[in-house]
């Protein structure tokens, strides 16, 4: 174990921004939308049929993990593309895969 003293403030400071990271992975909807676009970049119409989310939750969901960083869009015409901007969020949605995704084909 680290003898050194805790600096109060950097930890504070580090638990902050955890907390936040963490409350906006916090919502189904938006692990979902987390897990469609760790494959890879993908449009709202996509998004919408591979998760079910409706309108107007898939809007607010995206708004959300857009206000945070952990994605971000593209335009392309009338088109909004979004992607996982944040590695992060792809080092946590592995460990959440890894510990509660049923085993199967993936896994093998």
């Amino acid at each position: 174990m680290n003898t050194q003293a805790i600096d109060l403030q950097l930890l504070e400071q580090a638990a902050a921004q955890a907390s936040s990271f963490l409350r906006s992975l916090a919502n189904q909807d938006r692990l979902l939308l987390l897990c469609q676009l760790s494959q890879g970049e993908l449009s709202v119409a996509e998004l919408a049929d591979a998760t079910g989310i409706k309108q107007p939750s898939l809007s607010q969901q995206l708004g959300v993990l857009r206000r945070q960083r952990l994605i971000a869009p593209r335009k392309d015409g009338k088109s909004v593309f979004y992607q996982i901007s944040e590695p992060n969020v792809l080092v946590i949605l592995q460990q959440l895969y890894d510990m509660f995704c049923p085993e199967g084909e993936h896994r093998k």
